[in-house]
């Protein structure tokens, strides 16, 4: 699926991280979303790979990149540390400095990574959503019911672990179908390939993890960040013209109270527009990132 580019294992200070680069040009992170891996961008990168360096990766916990261990305050799964992941990864791979493009938890992997890395981050982009803080202190009957990923994954262990384990299959499908518009977006060996971390329990109990520090320590970041520091680098901001981001919020007004500079625009797609509508979505990010 990713002809031309090279397969990749990299380490960094508490895991490893698994992807793919191709392509050449000023160099571009792109970070995937639940319940993908970077196999999401796998109709994007190539439309990317003639103006830039495509790096794709997985986040820690899913795909190939490592499994760390937790720990009791979820701190090895928040946000904060997997984004440290990323910007060793992509040192290691020769960039000192990139541009970061990422689809819902990559975006939260992304803008974490802008604020708190910002020497590295050249441009952002941020794919359907809102901050986590924001998402949580606005949270509602709307959110409780159609976010309600965000607190059966943030429940106690062991409850959620054990209940993806007995149909790892169901929850994929249900996120991949009822949160997209575009039948057929995802090949069987892509949906095959992200029900595969649903059926590692170490896996399953990764992604728990990441929910729960983002109830928790992601949303505390975000909380000591606001008014204080800022998205330095230009920013682009694009969502679902039909999904929740669209119906809840008015997203550039939210990204402007964290960024310098943000412009923004929405897709005719669902939630996983790079797979639905991945021209739209490559002509938005070339004419952003070149």
């Amino acid at each position: 699926m990713y002809d031309g580019f090279e397969e990749f294992d990299v380490a960094t200070a508490e895991t490893t991280v698994h992807g793919v680069r191709g392509g050449s040009g000023p160099p571009v992170l792109l970070l995937h979303g639940i319940p993908e891996t970077h196999l999401m961008w796998h109709k994007v990168a190539p439309l990317l790979a003639g103006d830039l360096t495509v790096v794709a990766t997985d986040l820690r916990g899913f795909g190939g990149s490592g499994v760390p261990p937790s720990a009791p305050d979820h701190a090895p799964y928040s946000m904060r540390r997997i984004a440290r992941d990323q910007v060793e990864a992509m040192r290691a791979l020769g960039h000192d400095r990139f541009a970061v493009v990422g689809h819902d938890r990559g975006a939260r992997c992304a803008y974490r990574m802008a604020l708190d890395h910002p020497s590295a981050v050249t441009r952002m982009a941020v794919l359907d959503v809102v901050p986590t803080g924001d998402a949580w202190d606005r949270a509602g009957k709307e959110f409780a019911l159609g976010f309600w990923v965000w607190s059966f994954l943030a429940a106690p262990e062991p409850v959620p672990e054990r209940l993806i384990a007995r149909e790892p299959e169901l929850i994929v499908d249900h996120m991949l179908d009822s949160w997209s518009d575009v039948p057929d977006a995802f090949p069987a060996p892509v949906r095959a390939a992200y029900t595969e971390t649903f059926r590692d329990p170490a896996r399953v109990h990764a992604v728990c993890e990441e929910y729960r520090a983002a109830a928790t320590l992601d949303h505390e970041h975000d909380e000591a960040d606001r008014g204080r520091r800022r998205v330095e680098c230009p920013a682009l901001a694009l969502w679902s013209r039909t999904g929740a981001v669209a119906a809840w919020y008015d997203p550039l007004e939210i990204w402007r109270a964290w960024c310098d500079d943000v412009r923004g625009a929405s897709i005719q797609a669902g939630h996983f527009f790079p797979e639905e509508a991945p021209g739209e979505t490559a002509r938005h990010l070339l004419g952003f990132l070149t």
